[in-house]
Parts: structure tokens; C-alpha cells; sequence
């Protein structure tokens, strides 16, 4: 399970690295400007789809770390929700994974 737990973690990295090396050359190449960028999220149906399942999952993504820790007793887990809504869901999907199967603290 410990070589798991790092995959995780690994995919987390992963996960912020990747996608925004991809949002930075667009934001760089058109000055900044994020107005297009949401516009280009939905430039075709595909697109459209594409960024309603990554905004629905996120939400799920949300729900579930608040019920979880709130739950656990666990706050640590709190700071994936920014990460993927900052981020991505690459990021902040196994980023909680990975947080939240490390190690209990109970004897």
C-alpha cells in the first residue's frame, strides 16, 4: 500500500506540472487575457462536454472531501479543494488520495 500511496502522490505532481504547462503558453500567448480561455472551453460541443465533466467531477471531487473530513476529523484534506479548483483535477484528486490514506495516528 506504501508504493501506492506514492503513486498517488507522483500522479498529484503530475498533475499540476502537466496541464499547466499547456494553460501558461495559452495564457502567455494571448497577453493574459482569460476571458478567451473559459471561451475556448467552450468553442465546440466536445469542448463543452469535456469541461462540464471536469467541472461536475470536481464539485463530486468537493462534496466528498467536505463530508469526508469533516467526518475524519481531518482538515489537511481541505486544501485540495483549491488546489483543483486552481489547478485541476489531476492535481487535487490524487493529491487527497494520497493524503488520505496515510497512516492513521491511533495506536
Amino acid at each position: 500500500m506504501k508504493y501506492l500511496r506514492y503513486l498517488f502522490l507522483a500522479l498529484a505532481i503530475w498533475g499540476s506540472i502537466h496541464p499547466m504547462f499547456y494553460f501558461m503558453r495559452w495564457i502567455l500567448a494571448n497577453d493574459w487575457d482569460w476571458g478567451g480561455m473559459i471561451d475556448a472551453w467552450y468553442v465546440n460541443d466536445s469542448a463543452t462536454g469535456l469541461t462540464w465533466d471536469l467541472t461536475i467531477s470536481a464539485i463530486a471531487l468537493t462534496l466528498w472531501i467536505l463530508i469526508d473530513s469533516a467526518r475524519r476529523r481531518d482538515a489537511l484534506g481541505l486544501v485540495c479543494i483549491p488546489l483543483t479548483f486552481g489547478i485541476g483535477l489531476s492535481c487535487g484528486l490524487p493529491l487527497y488520495i494520497f493524503l488520505r490514506s496515510r497512516p492513521s495516528k491511533a495506536a
